[in-house]
């Protein structure tokens, strides 16, 4: 479900920086402003991305050692 919600997130956020004309400051979107704008949107969702791999990662080692441990 959480993945669910970033996936929407992020679908929602390169809708808006592709569709939109004008920024906020009314500045003229090119593409290398809209590109500029999707890469920080892209670096902004990869924090999420790196703290929910190491929280996989956890858990499969954790998981792993009570296997080990139960079958002693």
């Amino acid at each position: 479900m959480v993945n669910l919600l970033w996936i929407v997130i992020f679908g929602a956020g390169t809708a808006f920086i592709l569709l939109r004309e004008v920024d906020g400051a009314g500045v003229i979107q090119t593409p290398e402003a809209k590109f500029a704008a999707f890469i920080v949107l892209l670096v902004a969702l990869i924090f999420p991305i790196i703290i929910q791999v190491i929280w996989l990662i956890v858990n499969v080692v954790t998981s792993h050692n009570n296997k080990s441990k139960i079958q002693q």
